[in-house]
């Protein structure tokens, strides 16, 4: 079977599923309202909703697994992006009230849902979006959740003004998602953290015990993964988008290597690591970002190849996942499907 292969998060949508999505904005997903629309998309859905979903969920799973895909995601079908479809599901956030905002280190500015009270977890909604994907497939369906320090910077704090405070109840509401989908069934359980490589000080400081709070609890099958990407265009094939610093995954392995996370996802195909930074993962398994979600390049098998080849003199097989850099929703579902083709043929002949 070679390398083990997986998929970050979100996949493009299906047209039959109409609600929005930051990936189909103008603005790719730096749009400055991304929560617009998505209630109101549901109503006008009516009855046929679920309807909808499943049928979409199952096309985005099947296409994962035809591509060879070894542990798919659900696509985050029913998400408008992945943080507020989660923060809808939070007391303390309020959708009513907008604040506009500068995000991910100031790369663009939006109006973002306000914290107006205490954070708290009030639904229990991903176990069903987990056995809707899993009944699709027998292989395992791994779910993901946006971390406390990525729910932070993408909401504006109108209530706690004590970052420290306000991540820490993040993290209590996540841990009630994340066990309840534990008691489920499911296996796989990713937290979603790319503000950590914005702000690695933060991450270091109370960002990685948050992280750690996340998945308190759960059972010992559970694989607890967290990804930790340095931010993608707003446009296919735009290369001037300002990334976060590369360097701070080399700060930020020790103490992850140290955590009770499994795996950790990096991305290596938009810009390559230098892959030393392997060696400083002795214990936690990787998932390899190899193929870019954001350039329209067709990464061809060989080349994806001898780069996991490459990564495999730091890091032993059984410790090495190939996956895209992040969520497939820019690249749009024929171009996804390429080079998730691409991908497995290149992992599966290792």
């Amino acid at each position: 079977m070679g390398l083990l292969t997986t998929t970050i998060g979100a996949y493009p949508k299906p047209d039959f599923v109409p609600v929005p999505d930051w990936f189909r904005a103008k603005a790719g997903p730096d749009t400055a309202d991304p929560t617009d629309g998505y209630l109101e998309a549901l109503a006008a859905m009516g009855d046929e909703a679920e309807a909808l979903f499943e049928r979409g969920v199952r096309q985005v799973v099947e296409d994962q697994v035809g591509a060879g895909i070894d542990i798919p995601t659900d696509g985050e079908i029913r998400r408008e992006n992945y943080i507020h479809y989660h923060c809808r599901h939070l007391d303390g956030i309020s959708f009513d009230t907008l604040t506009s905002k500068q995000v991910r280190g100031g790369t663009y500015r939006a109006d973002l849902p306000s914290i107006i009270g205490t954070v708290r977890a009030r639904d229990r909604f991903l176990a069903a979006d987990w056995a809707m994907a899993q009944a699709v497939t027998e292989r395992p369906v791994k779910i993901t959740l946006p971390g406390p320090m990525t729910i932070a910077d993408t909401t504006v704090d109108l209530f706690y003004n004590d970052h420290p405070r306000l991540c820490a109840d993040l993290a209590a509401a996540v841990n009630v998602e994340v066990r309840a989908l534990a008691e489920a069934g499911c296996t796989w359980i990713q937290i979603d953290e790319p503000v950590f490589a914005r702000k690695p000080d933060i991450a270091l400081s109370y960002g990685i015990a948050n992280l750690e709070r996340c998945f308190h609890g759960v059972p010992k099958q559970v694989i607890r993964t967290m990804h930790m990407c340095c931010g993608y265009p707003d446009k296919i094939d735009r290369d001037d988008y300002p990334k976060a610093d590369l360097d701070a995954y080399t700060r930020l392995a020790g103490a992850v290597d140290r955590s009770c996370v499994d795996v950790v996802s990096i991305e290596d195909a938009h810009r390559y690591n230098d892959l030393s930074l392997l060696d400083l993962f002795a214990n936690t398994k990787v998932i390899l970002g190899v193929v870019a979600i954001a350039k329209s390049r067709v990464e061809p098998v060989e080349e994806i190849k001898a780069r996991l080849e490459a990564a495999l003199d730091h890091i032993d097989p059984e410790r090495l996942i190939a996956a895209p850099d992040c969520g497939l929703g820019i690249l749009g579902r024929d171009l996804a499907l390429v080079k998730l083709r691409n991908l497995c043929t290149a992992a599966h002949a290792i």
